[in-house]
């Protein structure tokens, strides 16, 4: 990997570039905090070559939502199950959308 290909990556929503500590540091929250969103499943950090948590933006804005929920009480089981459905939720308005414009360019005259 060259120096090009790792700075090109930093604007890479997906690539884990942040430690745990950093991450924790980062959302406020404890390194426990995540472990525990992890055990959840909402996020699955990746391991570096020594087997350390890695995470990405898109994984701390995910991490960031839960702990908005659990800072406002909702435990951290019940947080990660909405933060799926939020994300279901978000996915399925997305793909109505493209099957909404697809069908309105296939035929102008209708009105939705």
């Amino acid at each position: 990997m060259t120096a090009d290909d790792t700075f090109g990556r930093l604007d890479d929503d997906d690539y884990p570039a942040y430690t745990m500590g950093r991450a924790a540091e980062m959302l406020g929250t404890t390194q426990g905090f995540l472990r525990a969103i992890g055990e959840a499943r909402l996020i699955t950090p990746l391991r570096s070559e020594g087997g350390h948590r890695r995470y990405s933006r898109y994984q701390l804005r995910i991490a960031a939502r839960a702990r908005e929920l659990v800072d406002h009480g909702t435990s951290i089981e019940a947080a990660c199950r909405i933060v799926i459905l939020e994300d279901q939720l978000e996915e399925a308005q997305r793909i109505n959308d493209e099957y909404r414009r697809a069908a309105e360019s296939a035929n102008p005259s209708t009105v939705a």
